[in-house]
């Protein structure tokens, strides 16, 4: 075979393979674009909604949930990513249709997650911005969940009782509110 008979057939095959490559990728559908729903708490805690998949909280069943938010933000200017799950968290039970007398949550915030209770004045003299936490606090209280801190965390940032926003309970302690709620048959989540 000549070389110029080489050279047309592989030009030729590199035309064929362009093509082929060209239309698979022309052809390819476009991606659905993804929704988000908030069933309870709006603006918190996005459901993508997946009523296809077989496990979903049942509407019948009672849920007990202690949730220990443990999670800072390095931007105290955004509210806490920990916060925004336990809206999820609600909002996916509401996307079930689970009543909420059948919600049973309880969150307790500590550690580096401590500050997001704080009011606006003890926040600013912590990070020189308003708590961009309070919003979400507030719609998590209106929500049903039950809110609270360890004092002992409190005290650890010398922070008083009165610097809690109104919406959070001030409770003695991370360390034994987990195992009292544990006794009541809460199950226990870290976020």
């Amino acid at each position: 075979m000549s070389t110029k008979r080489i050279v047309a057939l592989a030009a030729a095959g590199l035309c064929l393979w362009g093509a082929l490559i060209g239309s698979a990728f022309a052809a390819e559908p476009a991606k659905p674009t993804t929704s988000w729903v908030y069933p309870l708490i709006p603006k918190f805690g996005a459901v993508h909604p997946r009523p296809d998949l077989p496990e979903q909280p049942d509407p019948k069943a009672d849920y007990k949930v202690f949730v220990d938010v443990v999670s800072g933000n390095p931007d105290h200017t955004k509210p806490l990513e920990s916060l925004d799950r336990l809206a999820r968290l609600v909002n996916l039970m509401a996307y079930a249709k689970v009543p909420a007398s059948h919600v049973h949550i309880v969150a307790l915030i500590e550690r580096q997650a401590t500050p997001a209770v704080f009011r606006n004045a003890e926040y600013r003299a912590h990070f020189q911005v308003d708590n961009p936490n309070l919003e979400i606090l507030h719609a998590l209280k209106a929500a049903g969940v039950h809110l609270m801190v360890c004092s002992q965390a409190l005290a650890g940032m010398d922070a008083a009782d009165n610097d809690v926003s109104p919406d959070i309970t001030v409770t003695l302690s991370a360390l034994t509110d987990a195992v009292v709620y544990g006794q009541r048959g809460y199950s226990y989540m870290q976020l």
